[in-house]
This record gives structure tokens, sequence and C-alpha cells, in this order.
């Protein structure tokens, strides 16, 4: 009878605990419907300067989750390019950044407010999209201002969300992604000549993002 109690209260004592512990993952995962994420990649732009190939890029995501499989959310982000985006890696584009032979003659700073959403697919992985109307400004090698114009650039990725910590707030996203500009409008010639030699998109950029949820 003893052992029959003793078994009885274990019983319920572990459901009890294993009710507790199940309520305490739901309300953190209720409680962290935010997130705010960037590229590791600007961490490389740190210490630079002026360098002449430094794309002074510098991006964040703000991001908040409307389901486990939905997340919507705004990017910022602001770079400067060297040399037309659309050259592709089977072009020799490392190449041409060691030679130098496709350089703007100055500067493109683009900026822009955009729009995100992700899908969770399966697990960790998901695909997202994202919508980012930059304003750009033309620069020549002295930093004076030449022209104005406006590119609608889009994104388009595939990855996998690695959450760690003890409350999985923390997380890595590597992808893979491509690109396209579909506007690109006030482009002065001398930028024109070397972009019109290029694709309007850019395919196979890896990429990792880092970010907490809150």
């Amino acid at each position: 009878m003893k052992k029959l109690l003793f078994i009885g209260l274990t019983l319920c004592t572990m459901s009890v605990f294993a009710q507790s512990g199940k309520d305490t993952i739901i309300e953190n995962n209720q409680a962290y419907k935010y997130r705010l994420s960037f590229p590791a990649i600007i961490l490389g732009n740190i210490g630079k300067g002026g360098e002449r190939i430094n794309t002074q890029h510098y991006e964040l995501h703000i991001k908040q989750e409307l389901d486990p499989k939905n997340i919507v959310g705004v990017k910022l982000a602001t770079w400067r390019l060297f040399q037309p985006m659309g050259i592709q890696w089977w072009d020799g584009l490392l190449d041409k950044i060691d030679s130098e032979t496709e350089f703007y003659p100055g500067y493109v700073r683009e900026t822009g407010i955009g729009v995100s959403y992700q899908r969770m697919l399966w697990k960790g992985l998901f695909a997202s999209v994202e919508v980012l109307p930059q304003y750009k400004t033309y620069l020549d090698l002295n930093n004076e201002k030449i022209a104005n114009g406006f590119k609608l650039y889009t994104s388009y990725h595939i990855g996998y969300h690695f959450a760690f910590g003890k409350k999985k707030r923390f997380f890595v996203e590597p992808q893979i992604h491509g690109q396209n500009w579909m506007f690109d409008t006030n482009t002065p010639a001398a930028f024109k000549r070397l972009d019109n030699k290029w694709k309007s998109y850019f395919l196979f950029e890896p990429n990792l993002y880092v970010g907490i949820r809150f």
C-alpha cells in the first residue's frame, strides 16, 4: 500500500513539474515575439574608414512573429558601391576587384527603408523576400555629389535558423540569396556605361545574420 501511495505521489509530482516546464516553454515562446538582427558582414567594415573598396555597409532588421510560421519586418540599410553590383561570380567578380577595371569614377551611396516577409518551411529552414526602395547619391572620388536617383531593390533568401542559449533568444541564420533591381533611375552617363555591361541582378550571395529575440 505504501509503495502504491509513493508511486502515486511521485507520478503526480512529475506531472506537475512537467506541466510547469511546458507552461514555461510556452510562456517563453509567447514572450519573445520580436527579433533584432544584422548581417555579420558589416563587422568587417569597422575601422576601414574611407578605403576604396569599403562598402560602408550597415543594415538592421526589426521583425515580429505573427505566428510560428510567419514573420514580418522592417529593413533599414545603407551601403556604398564602388563598381556595378551585377558582376557575377563567374564573370570574375573577385578578379575585377583586384584589377580595378570596372570601378566607378566615384561611388554610389544607396539608402532605404523597406519591408520583409519570412516563412518558416520545416524546422529551422526558411525562405524570405525583402523589398527595399532606395535613394541613390552619386559621388565623385572626392565625395562631392554628382546626382541623385532612385532604385527598387528586392532580394530572395533561403536559409536556416539556429537558436541557442538557455531561452533560445539568440540566433544565427546562414543563408544564400539573390537580388535584382527593377527600377534604377537618373544614373550619370559615366556610371551607366559600366552598369550596362552587366546584369540587373546578382545570384548566390552567401550571408550570415546574427540576432536576438525580445
